[in-house]
């Protein structure tokens, strides 16, 4: 697990080369965030008309958010991956 980078141009750019070299376009992508309770909505708004499937920790204090979205390219997922960057104490998996 491991919080999303805010910045990191670095980062970023092998995150999107590995998703080139391995991913086809279009293609399903799943993302998966924890997140805590207070963020849970602004969370689930990124991504916007697709399902999202929520589930509580045994505390109910943190959720487990896992989304299937069809992406047309390696910018899409960074985009997707930048917007939950900025719900605070989300936790990419």
């Amino acid at each position: 697990m491991s919080a999303l980078p805010e910045n990191g141009d670095a980062w970023w750019a092998r995150f999107q080369d590995l998703l080139e070299r391995q991913m086809e376009w279009p293609s399903v992508y799943v993302f998966k965030f924890i997140a805590p309770q207070e963020g849970l909505d602004a969370l689930k708004s990124v991504f916007g008309q697709y399902p999202v499937r929520v589930r509580a920790s045994s505390k109910g204090n943190y959720y487990s958010v896992t989304a299937r979205m069809e992406m047309h390219s390696s910018d899409e997922v960074i985009a997707v991956y930048k917007a939950a960057a900025q719900v605070d104490g989300v936790i990419s998996l």
